[in-house]
């Protein structure tokens, strides 16, 4: 290491501490707070406190001092800029639908903002523009809601999550990914504008022409910089429907081969190659061939018992599968269809395992819920969830999968999915905060398991070997809903965007009073 670079690494520490210690003096609420006008919105009852005192990963608890039901955007700057000009500033975080893991939108000894509750009033918070193609939308507005409202007029998203009972703001603050990201990119680079409200109470209007650095800041940003009240969000027309697929595979170089074709830049416009609008893949272990929540009734039975037989008569470890979806109208139905027929010719999946069902356009994308529904009935859903979302570059996906799936994921028989795509790293604006590997094509790797009271704390060691193999390996991750214990495990994440990131969070929020769930700059 280098004089300057090691000058400059300790500079940068020395700044860390200091906002540390600066965080330390974060007091519990003040009584004036309660002098203010939006005091009538601010609830310290229990109920009100216990909603928001633990998140969707069911791994930690946090009670804040109280809870902010705003009626509008100026209640939310008001009670930031009271916190930011007091003596005793207090942590502030907003909560969508409480879809974090590791208590992210937790604010102790400070005030919880329930978002959802900007939507309550009589204002309309989706506005669709037909002839710009794009939708203004609220933070706290769900995506399920989002898309309801554009298909009024033919026209959607076009990029998505998997799961679309999350809110606007919450997603776009960690990136937002799914099958359509190899096409359109995540949710963050299918945005126009957004409404901000930074550290300092200031409510400001960002785009890449109009405050751009707040604007490529808090995209991805994980709250650390503003909250998100408005999303400008890029439209499309709709299709009708999908043809919605699942071909498996039972070797990885395979699979991976695949995937990669299926993505690839060098496609060309009227490409077969060209026809998945989404293209996801996954992993199913031996003892794994149970169904899964995201879409529990796509495989019947006997298309489990013919995996099953699949991996027994092979002496695998599991199957992989890649999931498709081809959007389609009625009038497209002939022409897409033959182009269809051409692109399964052109896969190397195993010879009669292409599964395939025709949906609606609403039926692909709020497939989860119907999952999340029948977990709900028989209280699996409300469970802890130790996830584990890794980047992993191109290059090293072999290794992974030696090291890491077939190692020990294929033999655990935890409830969940293991999700394993590649993306286009030109689909992503790289000054916006969310991290992604260097090179040009990476993949997502999930573990999503949903956890029990036995299994938990083996799922969570799991976690922590996987991140050890990588480690080992030197295999240059990136955490996607990144979770660090310590400031140098933040500062590695972010690398060389770690200088920016503090220029960043001095300017917009210098007395950090937004979002200290992420531990980023304190702990608790």
């Amino acid at each position: 290491m280098s004089l300057k670079t090691s000058l400059k690494f300790s500079l940068i520490y020395t700044i860390v501490i200091i906002l540390q210690a600066l965080s330390i003096s974060l007091a519990s609420l003040p009584q004036d707070v309660f002098h203010l006008k939006i005091a009538s919105k601010i609830r310290t009852d229990e109920r009100s406190l216990l909603s928001v005192s633990t998140d969707f990963g069911n791994l930690t608890t946090s009670i804040p001092d109280a809870v902010l039901y705003p009626s509008s955007p100026h209640d939310i700057s008001r009670l930031i800029r009271f916190s930011y000009t007091s003596s005793n500033p207090f942590s502030i975080a907003p909560r969508g639908n409480g879809h974090s893991l590791n208590g992210q939108a937790f604010a102790p000894d400070g005030v919880v903002i329930n978002m959802k509750s900007l939507g309550y009033g009589p204002s309309n918070r989706i506005n669709v523009s037909i002839v710009n193609r794009y939708a203004d939308v609220g933070g706290e507005q769900l995506w399920i809601d989002v898309l309801n409202e554009t298909l009024k007029y033919g026209i959607t998203p076009r990029s998505w999550t998997d799961y679309l009972h999350l809110t606007v703001g919450g997603t776009l603050s960690v990136g937002g990914i799914s099958g359509q990201t190899s096409r359109y990119g995540p949710l963050i680079s299918n945005v126009h504008e957004l409404d901000v409200i930074t550290g300092k109470g200031e409510m400001l209007t960002c785009s890449k022409d109009q405050n751009s650095d707040l604007f490529l800041a808090v995209l991805g940003g994980m709250g650390q910089f503003g909250i998100i009240t408005r999303a400008r969000i890029i439209l499309s027309p709709a299709p009708q429907k999908v043809h919605w697929i699942r071909l498996v595979y039972t070797d990885v170089v395979t699979f991976t081969r695949d995937l990669e074709r299926l993505i690839s830049k060098e496609n060309s416009e009227g490409s077969p190659l060209r026809l998945f609008n989404y293209v996801e893949g996954s992993f199913l272990g031996d003892r794994g061939l149970l169904g899964s929540w995201r879409s529990p009734e796509f495989f019947t039975d006997r298309d489990y018992d013919r995996m099953s037989q699949l991996v027994t008569e092979d002496g695998l470890g599991g199957v992989y599968y890649i999931e498709g979806a081809v959007y389609y109208t009625d009038k497209t139905a002939v022409q897409v269809n033959q182009k269809l027929e051409l692109l399964l010719g052109a896969l190397s999946y195993v010879p009669d395992f292409a599964f395939i069902h025709n949906v609606s356009y609403v039926e692909f994308l709020d497939r989860v819920h119907d999952g999340e529904l029948k977990l709900r009935e028989i209280g699996e859903w409300e469970v802890p969830h130790p996830w584990l979302n890794l980047f992993v570059p191109k290059s090293r996906i072999l290794d992974f999968d030696t090291g890491i799936i077939k190692a020990f994921l294929s033999n655990t028989s935890a409830a969940g999915i293991i999700i394993i795509y590649p993306m286009n790293r030109n689909k992503w604006d790289d000054r916006m905060s969310t991290m992604i590997p260097d090179e040009e094509i990476f993949y997502t790797f999930e573990v999503l398991y949903s956890a029990s009271k036995e299994n938990l704390q083996a799922l969570i060691d799991e976690n922590e070997k996987i991140l050890k193999f990588c480690n080992l390996a030197g295999i240059k991750y990136k955490q996607y809903l990144p979770h660090y214990a310590t400031t140098k495990g933040w500062m590695k994440h972010f690398g060389k965007k770690w200088n920016n990131f503090l220029a960043m969070k001095a300017k917009y929020d210098p007395r950090l009073i937004l979002s200290p769930g992420s531990r980023i700059f304190s702990s608790y």
